[in-house]
């Protein structure tokens, strides 16, 4: 098995843990993200400590897919090689931070059950407030910064057409959808996680899923000489 060919079902393998992980979060955290007085009451801690985790591998998986594409990039073009590491590395960290805001609404949460006194409204706007910075983290991580690692990458793959171009084609689509979505969310016009912010969410998860069966099933497009394509 050639090292290229090694990169591409290791870079399938990290897309679908990014995908699996990303849903398992969002599911685990719902307590927490959707009970406005979450800080007042028994709380769901392991289930939202779970989709921390669930969160954090997230993370990891997405700087390495960045990581493990880069040798196979930099022979296309280096300097977007080389921006698609520095805005996945960017991705990951804003999704760190969505993390400890969410576990900072725990500790709040323990905090609060233990005093003798408490003022119950300044403790869930507090909540409230972390909850907010969660979703911002959210918008701008997973979203705007998601949607423009997506344009660079599937850009580079259409014109070195290192995978069939319908796939590239898709991810052009996904990228410009999901920044065009994350901007209707940050102006207003519907809630992140709706209907509308799903169905524009659909190609870039599409792109996705063809993506990973692509690298795992059968690898970038290589030359007969055994070189990808440029």
């Amino acid at each position: 098995m050639s090292s290229t060919r090694r990169i591409a079902i290791v870079t399938g393998a990290l897309f679908l843990v990014t995908e699996v992980a990303a849903i398992g979060g969002l599911a685990l955290y719902r307590p927490v993200l959707h009970d406005a007085a979450y800080v007042l009451g028994s709380g769901a801690d392991t289930r939202v400590f779970l989709g921390a985790l669930c969160e954090f591998v997230l993370a990891l998986a997405v700087t390495g897919t960045g990581a493990a594409l880069y040798p196979v990039l930099r022979r296309q073009n280096e300097g977007a090689a080389v921006a698609y590491v520095c805005g996945r590395l960017l991705e990951a960290a804003v999704i760190v931070i969505g993390i400890l805001s969410v576990l900072s609404v725990v500790t709040l949460r323990r905090q609060a059950e233990g005093a003798p006194s408490t003022d119950e409204a300044s403790l869930v706007a507090a909540g409230q407030a972390l909850v907010a910075f969660h979703d911002w983290a959210f918008l701008f991580g997973p979203n705007f910064v998601l949607g423009a690692n997506t344009l660079v990458l599937a850009g580079l793959m259409y014109t070195s057409r290192l995978v069939p171009r319908f796939i590239a084609v898709l991810g052009l689509a996904g990228g410009t959808m999901i920044c065009a979505s994350a901007t209707a969310v940050l102006f207003g016009a519907y809630e992140q996680v709706s209907v509308a912010g799903s169905l524009a969410a659909l190609p870039v998860f599409a792109w996705e899923v063809a993506l990973i069966v692509r690298l795992i099933g059968k690898g970038f497009d290589e030359r007969p000489d055994g070189h990808t394509a440029r």
